[in-house]
């Protein structure tokens, strides 16, 4: 945020704006949940209405009045949902799940990865859309790590509400979509190494092995050595930030602690969302994690949302009409990449070699990508690599693979309920 922009944003407008972020996130949310959707579909939608290619209340562009202090209010936000969903991740949970969720998990990362980046490429032979050759390469992997996530928490949000946590295709589901959200996390610090090392090279097209491997390495190598020795340091820490009295300390230490994972992340080459996810993971050992993770949740329902609602403001909702001829390479791109996200995520439930077991719910489990998906296609955009019209694209294909997969859920246990009665 520099100090010019901050001189040209009264306190007023910056409060006007922030309170139609908070106001219209919970809007659309409760709308979204009234239809039986998850609530950041309504948060998203919410966006894209604030934004700037509808009501242009929400600033959605690089250079615009406010957008660089929203946008930090984002990260901010963003960083706290990965802090969140590390301190719900067990790691316990994740080696406990078998060998099966671990297999739907791969295929559906592998298999939804090598469709996209297939994807852009047949596009960019076909001529359909026209970007800087040099980054070809790093479009198409960015595009093929934003099909690979799954949302743990729309999914296992539907079968509650659908009553079936219980069942063997719901426990593999939701052990392969977490153990997901640790690969995709992976994914993105390989890709947001990928970039940075792209812009501090030469500008060739190609990207080494070797680079891959080393960023992988320093992935694994910081999510291991950070959370090792935040095992060690993190009882102890919170142990003794336990006996303060000072109000809201516990809360602080803990959102301090995230930031400074966040920070590290970042000095080593990897985006700081992959340090406060880790973060979670370490203080989901602590004695005082049932403390720390109720006390956060009322600051991420105020942060959370900005990052939503500034996805949903990037949108530029003018690309996706038929009747504009410039249009058409975009709407090929956003439809293939649906197809594909679909098809990708669906397969992986017939990698499964139990019986028994609805192979059909466990793939349609595994399409929504949700938040983490929007976080792929927000690194895409911040680095330049995505422009406005390919990221609205791949927004819409992560709205549409979160929208469809709740009806189908529900309709496929129905079909199943429905057989298991005529037997």
């Amino acid at each position: 945020m520099n100090l010019e922009e901050v001189a040209h944003l009264p306190v007023e407008r910056f409060l006007f704006i922030l309170t139609l972020i908070l106001v219209g996130s919970k809007i659309f949310g409760e709308i979204a949940e009234r239809i039986k959707q998850p609530a950041v579909l309504g948060e998203l939608v919410a966006g894209v209405i604030l934004g700037g290619s509808v009501l242009a209340l929400v600033p959605a562009v690089s250079g615009e009045v406010g957008y660089n202090t929203f946008h930090l209010l984002a990260e901010v936000g963003v960083a706290i949902l990965l802090f969140e969903i590390g301190l719900e991740t067990d790691l316990g949970d994740l080696i406990k799940v078998g060998p099966t969720s671990a297999i739907v998990a791969v295929t559906g990362v592998t298999v939804p990865f090598a469709l996209g980046y297939l994807a852009f490429v047949t596009f960019e032979k076909w001529g359909v859309i026209h970007f800087d050759p040099r980054l070809y390469t790093i479009i198409a992997i960015t595009i093929g790590a934003t099909l690979t996530a799954t949302s743990v928490g729309i999914t296992a949000r539907v079968l509650s509400d659908l009553n079936r946590l219980h069942t063997g295709e719901a426990k593999i589901i939701l052990g392969a979509a977490v153990i997901d959200d640790v690969l995709g996390l992976i994914i993105l610090g390989v890709v947001s190494g990928l970039i940075e090392s792209f812009e501090k090279g030469s500008g060739g097209t190609g990207v080494s092995f070797m680079e891959i491997l080393t960023i992988v390495l320093k992935a694994f190598g910081f999510l291991f050595v950070s959370i090792f020795l935040g095992n060690l340091i993190g009882p102890r820490l919170f142990g003794f930030v336990d006996k303060l009295r000072v109000r809201g300390v516990l809360l602080l230490f803990a959102i301090s602690f995230a930031f400074i994972y966040a920070c590290l992340a970042n000095l080593v080459g990897l985006a700081p969302i992959v340090g406060a996810f880790a973060a979670g993971l370490v203080l989901r050992k602590a004695n005082q994690f049932r403390a720390i993770e109720s006390s956060l949740k009322p600051v991420a329902d105020f942060f959370t949302p900005i990052f939503f609602i500034m996805i949903g403001a990037a949108v530029n909702v003018t690309v996706f009409n038929p009747f504009v001829p410039a249009n058409h390479g975009i709407l090929m791109i956003a439809a293939l990449l649906f197809v594909v996200a679909v098809i990708g995520k669906y397969v992986s439930g017939y990698s499964i070699f139990k019986k028994n077991i609805n192979k059909s719910v466990v793939g349609i489990g595994m399409i929504p990508r949700g938040e983490v998906g929007l976080i792929f296609a927000q690194v895409g955009l911040n680095y330049k690599v995505f422009n406005s019209e390919l990221f609205s694209a791949v927004t819409v294909m992560i709205m549409l693979t979160t929208f469809i997969a709740p009806p189908l859920l529900k309709m496929k246990f129905k079909d199943q309920d429905e057989n298991n009665n005529n037997e």
